[in-house]
């Protein structure tokens, strides 16, 4: 692990000669989606996309009222199923097995397409292949080699009111974190934040600002890592991991 202080000024200050670590895919997915469970409000509605994002509804508190609808067809799901007899009819947009809140609701995908254009969704959270310094998102293919899928993503990050990637920060040993995106787009500047193991950026206005830092990793790390344009908030701090 890296040497980390808090200095005086409330900077952060970390050992030069300290290696990143190498952290393993479960431990990468629950740091993400510990960190994204964090974001919810109180009584929000929210739709968790297909893979990592799926896995910020196990980290919600349980005496926080959380709503998450699934494009499928559910209003109301839950945490993933456990035990022996797990019912293989509730299940998520990617196929998981989920329980149900009480009160839940379920519906055809038209219904739950609707409610996502429709402006009902307060927090979406999607994966992304890219994103880039004016908030863009690539996330659905790479031309020739993989089609993961559109699903719902376009709907979701023009209807909803906020938009949060929830991803690794690299790709076998791929950037992510772009100046501009090279893959063809799902939308154009939708994206609100950006939480990955290593960091979290707010996209504001006027570009990516660095407002967490895994502990794990120094801020080199993170210059290295990306090729997009940031700057450091004035008040960055440690993400709880």
């Amino acid at each position: 692990m890296q040497q980390v202080t808090l200095t005086r000024d409330n900077t952060l200050s970390f050992d030069p000669k300290a290696a990143a670590p190498q952290l393993s895919k479960e431990q990468v997915r629950e740091i993400i989606a510990k960190r994204v469970a964090k974001e919810f409000k109180e009584g929000d509605v929210v739709t968790l996309g297909i893979g990592l994002p799926t896995a910020a509804a196990d980290y919600v508190p349980a005496d926080k009222h959380i709503i998450f609808q699934s494009e499928n067809g559910l209003l109301g799901l839950g945490k993933k199923q456990s035990g022996e007899n797990p019912d293989p009819h509730i299940i998520n947009a990617g196929g998981g097995l989920v329980e149900v809140q009480e009160g839940a609701c379920f519906f055809d995908s038209a219904t739950a397409l609707t409610m996502m254009r429709g402006g009902h969704i307060d927090a979406t959270v999607l994966g992304a292949l890219q994103v880039d310094q004016e908030g863009s998102i690539a996330s659905w293919m790479i031309p020739e080699k993989f089609v993961p899928g559109m699903g719902g993503s376009m709907d979701l990050v023009v209807g909803a009111k906020r938009v949060i990637v929830a991803m690794e920060h690299t790709s076998k040993g791929s950037i992510k974190i772009v100046k501009k995106c090279t893959l063809p787009l799902t939308a154009y500047r939708e994206v609100d934040l950006i939480i990955t193991e290593r960091c979290v950026f707010d996209v504001t206005p006027t570009g990516l600002l660095l407002t967490e830092i895994n502990p794990m990793f120094t801020l080199e790390d993170i210059k290295d890592s990306v090729t997009a344009d940031f700057e450091v908030s004035t008040s960055v701090k440690f993400m709880e991991v």
